[in-house]
């Protein structure tokens, strides 16, 4: 069993593989800045992480290099998994230094950390987005990602070409995993499966960009943990790596919606909007990549997905009113 260090630990992903790795018997060193995104939701997913046996939550700012480089020449990790990111295509538009801070400065900080105290192995999160608008699909990792249209997919192409130099100067095994939008118990609210699901259940307008036509690869959160986990642990893997993770099921988003209306009992308000700045009209995976390299394929359909999510949305009212009470109050929600 190995001590792993996991940035980001707070956060949807984080949160699930932190789980998933402790009942596997590991130890897990969690870090977040804890910053106001989803203040209560990150608060309840940090208690609950606390109270399994072999997670330590520490709060630590990972773009502080001399914090960072401190906490891996203490701990020596052999094994890192990156997940500490500002994520969201909308809200990188108007906030672009906090973007280029945490997403690229604070990559760059473990990159080096880990080079200088001999860590094995970085596994991080890049993104879908970094395809832009390409029409060439189902999108290849061989397939160019030199056009994103907002500045969020530019810091996580950054990423990866960061890793990759480190990987080439200084033989540092990395593993890129270009995540399609994931979806789950406890995910993000600024995300369309929770945020047409609370519209649903508190009879509010869903609003539905593009008419409800632009599709997605929506991938079930179980299904993401998994292939970190995999790509954590796989001997086979060197060098500089990048897979799609993703279910390879593009599925429009007035399916989702009538998914949710079907799980949730009640109908869902329409409000057709237009598509917005950054958005991509669809993403879709060729995840065989990763099935060569770890012997795993995301499997979990939308409607097994969204079932449980609807379940646990149904089963955790006050986790859901605490992030509505949050958004009444005005707070600018980033993740």
């Amino acid at each position: 069993m190995a001590t792993i260090l996991l940035t980001g630990a707070a956060g949807f992903v984080g949160f699930h593989l932190a789980r998933r790795l402790c009942a596997d018997g590991h130890e897990v060193v969690g870090v977040d800045d804890l910053k106001p995104l989803f203040p209560a939701l990150k608060a309840e997913r940090l208690r609950r992480l606390r109270e399994i046996p072999g997670f330590l939550g520490l709060v630590q700012d990972v773009s502080d290099t001399r914090m960072t480089d401190g906490l891996f020449a203490d701990l020596r990790p052999a094994l890192v998994v990156h997940l500490a990111a500002q994520t969201g295509v909308r809200f990188s538009v108007e906030h672009p230094f906090e973007y280029e801070r945490t997403n690229v400065l604070g990559m760059l900080s473990i990159l080096e950390a880990a080079r200088r105290h001999g860590t094995q192995r970085v596994v991080f999160a890049s993104s879908s987005s970094v395809y832009g608008n390409s029409l060439r699909v189902p999108w290849r990792e061989d397939d160019r990602a030199d056009a994103p249209v907002s500045l969020y997919a530019a810091t996580k192409r950054a990423d990866e070409l960061m890793a990759s130099a480190f990987a080439a100067t200084h033989g540092l095994c990395t593993v890129g995993l270009r995540y399609f939008t994931v979806y789950g118990p406890f995910g993000r609210p600024d995300m369309a499966v929770w945020t047409f699901a609370d519209a649903i259940a508190n009879g509010e307008p869903v609003p539905l960009f593009d008419g409800g036509s632009m599709r997605r690869d929506f991938t079930y959160v179980d299904d993401v943990v998994e292939a970190t986990r995999l790509a954590l642990f796989d001997t086979g893997l060197s060098g500089a790596s990048v897979f799609n993770v993703g279910a390879g099921q593009p599925r429009e988003l007035d399916v989702l919606l009538r998914a949710l209306e079907t799980n949730l009992g009640r109908p869902a308000i329409r409000m057709m909007l237009p598509a917005q700045a950054g958005d991509v009209n669809a993403t879709w995976a060729d995840a065989s990549a990763l099935k060569a390299a770890v012997g795993f394929l995301p499997g979990t359909t939308l409607e097994e997905g969204v079932a449980a999510f609807s379940r646990w949305f149904l089963e955790n009212p006050d986790v859901v009113d605490a992030v509505r009470r949050e958004r009444s109050l005005g707070r600018r929600l980033v993740g």
